[in-house]
Order: C-alpha cells, then structure tokens, then sequence
C-alpha cells in the first residue's frame, strides 16, 4: 500500500499534510504538543501568540517533509535527484570530497534530508547507518528505496561504527544525523540552545579520530523544488579530544543551521529527554514547564552576564 504514493502527486501530498496539521492541532496530537513543548524550552521568551504560529507552521513543515520523503523512497533514485534545483555554496562540499582523510556529511533533521541521499551518491559510494523503526512495513518500503541507491546500508550499532571509521579511512564519506537521542553511555550533556541536553558523541570522536572533513547539508522544500545549503563546520573544537568541548561546538554548528531554516527543524522530535526540569519535560503541562525555564534561564543569565 506505501508504494502507491509513487502515483500520487507533489502538490497532493502538500495539501493532504496540510489538512493533517489542522486536524493535529485541533486534536492536540502527540507531534503538535511536542512541538510546542520544544518551542517553549528553546523560545521561552517568544510572545505567545508568535510560539503558536510558528509551532502551526513547524508542524505543516514536518508532515510536508515526511509525506515527501516517503515520495523520494517509493521513487526512482533519478526522480529525487530531479527535484534538487539549487545547491547554496557547493564549493564547501566540493572541497569536502577532495579531503583524503574522508568527509563526514553533518545532517541535523532540517527538511527533507532523505531528498539528498539519491543525488549524494552521485559523488561516490556513500555509508548510511540505519535503525529499524520497529514497524515491520514501513521497515521494508524505507529499505527498498534506500537499497536502489548506490550506498551501503550499516547497523547503528559497533559494527556500523567500524564500517564508517573504515569509510573514512580509506577516503570515503558517509552522512550522519547527529541530533538523535543516543544511549547514556554514547553521549555527553551539553547545552543546545541554551539547554542541557544529551547529544551523542559519534561524530566527534570519528572526526578527532581521522582528521576528516565535516560539512553541513540541509535540504528545504522552495516554490520550484528542492534547495540544498552547504555548510562548512571549520570549528577546531569540533576535533577536541574533550568530548565536553567537542559536543559543544557540534551543538553550536547545529544551532548556526538550525536557526537559518527554524520553522524547517524538526521540533516533533522529543530531542530535551535529559534536562534541569526533570526526566521528562513533554509530561509536565505547558504553564509548569514554561514557569520552570524562563527561572532557570533567568538564572543562568545572571551565572554568565
């Protein structure tokens, strides 16, 4: 039944996300309070009515990229690289490639990044972990569009850690997506926008380790297609061996992409699991949670004036 949206068109799909986000905010889905809830602890201090608009405009934007990527997996590799119309600052890639230590493509979850993969295997043979999502359908339509790209599939696991150290190694490049919750003991806590938050150690460590190149890719959705924008991430704390220094300048070149495409972000991620308002932040309610950050940013401005 997935496989049927290679039938239906662009703008179809536009209006259908569309019409879901009314339905999500009307209803206070899950994804729209996550939203919200990530907003607030980012933009404490943003003017009510503005959180709200943007957060009905982050959630339009999510559901047009997941319906979009499902559309590039169900597609021909040719027809993603089709809708690639722009590319800001390729020469940033292009130096990128011609690094004989490797390339580590940095890929926050800004857009429809699953639009990239296609037109990246035009340069070379690319290295992309993949983690089951625990739904056995939607598992094999994912696999079945990333298996006609010329790329090579590894586990999130030591295993795939070592396929892409070898990939590196031996000048190749591969594409990680940084931003994701990682397990306790493969991630430090560290400030992103302004909150302590556990962000995974795997990039760093590869970079430090190899001495490859990084650079930033975002894909956002324009009028007449896809733009992709380029980004060199030259900080030499990115290659610290603290893991404390190095996380957070990763943060920090994250945040310089993120805020670039903010409403293209994906803020229904539930990214701020580990922060200084408990376990969990996405149960307590809206007014608590909003009380208990702007004292602690308040705080924190007077800790470093």
């Amino acid at each position: 039944m997935l496989n049927l949206i290679k039938f239906v068109p662009m703008s179809f799909l536009g209006a259908l996300a569309r019409f879901a986000s009314y339905l999500a905010k009307w209803s206070n889905a899950s994804i729209y309070r996550s939203i919200c809830t990530n907003l607030m602890l980012v933009r404490p201090f943003m003017d009510k009515d503005e959180r709200d608009r943007l957060a009905f405009t982050a959630l339009q934007n999510q559901l047009i990229s997941t319906l979009d990527s499902a559309k590039s997996w169900a597609m021909s590799p040719e027809w993603s690289i089709a809708q690639i119309k722009t590319v800001h600052n390729r020469e940033i890639l292009e130096r990128g490639f011609a690094n004989p230590k490797g390339l580590i493509l940095v890929v926050p979850h800004i857009g429809t990044w699953e639009m990239m993969n296609a037109w990246l295997c035009g340069f070379g043979d690319l290295t992309i972990m993949y983690k089951p999502s625990g739904n056995p359908s939607l598992d094999r339509f994912i696999l079945s569009g990333r298996e006609r790209l010329s790329a090579t599939l590894v586990p999130t696991d030591s295993t795939g850690v070592k396929a892409i150290f070898k990939t590196l190694k031996s000048g190749g490049f591969t594409v990680i997506l940084p931003d994701h919750v990682p397990d306790k003991n493969g991630g430090e806590i560290v400030p992103f926008f302004g909150i302590p938050t556990m962000t995974g150690t795997l990039t760093t460590k590869l970079a430090q380790k190899t001495g490859c190149a990084l650079v930033g890719l975002a894909c956002i959705k324009g009028k007449d297609g896809f733009e992709i924008f380029c980004y060199d991430l030259t900080d030499p704390n990115l290659y610290d061996k603290n893991d404390i220094i190095a996380t957070t300048a990763l943060n920090n070149s994250m945040q310089m992409m993120i805020n670039e495409h903010f409403a293209h972000y994906m803020w229904g991620y539930r990214r701020f699991k580990t922060t200084p308002f408990g376990e969990n932040p996405y149960l307590l309610p809206f007014d608590d949670l909003q009380a208990q950050i702007k004292s602690y940013k308040i705080d924190k401005n007077k800790e470093n004036p």
